[in-house]
């Protein structure tokens, strides 16, 4: 017996599939480099000079059906240390849990503003 060719078909990094994330799940993507960032005055910091218990904001990318508080686009507050790394196509992307993200930083929160702005 022959197992049917969609069985015997593996997955590939570099096959162009659609993703769609799943239960609380939340895919996204850090602008910089892990453990670089800059001052506001535009220094460069190295990974090196990093401390720790840094918390770092990311762009969601893509969310699963039960993420309730996070859109794809908005800027999330996350523990760098709760994660888990994943490349698709190319590009690393982060996998989080909606109950890990610590703030939500988007334009369409300002009718519920807590008076807050970072």
């Amino acid at each position: 017996m022959s197992k049917p060719a969609s069985a015997a078909r593996k997955f590939s990094p570099a096959a162009k599939l659609p993703i769609k994330m799943l239960n609380d799940r939340i895919l996204v993507q850090m602008d910089s480099p892990e453990g670089e960032r800059r001052s506001t005055g535009g220094i460069l910091i190295p990974a090196t000079a990093q401390v720790g218990k840094r918390l770092a904001w990311a762009e969601a990318i893509a969310v699963g059906p039960n993420v309730r508080t996070v859109e794809a686009g908005d800027q999330v507050l996350f523990n760098p240390e709760d994660r888990y790394e994943v490349e698709v196509q190319g590009a690393d992307y982060l996998i989080l849990r909606e109950r890990d993200i610590h703030a939500v930083a988007a334009p369409r929160l300002d009718e519920t503003s807590t008076g807050l702005y970072l």
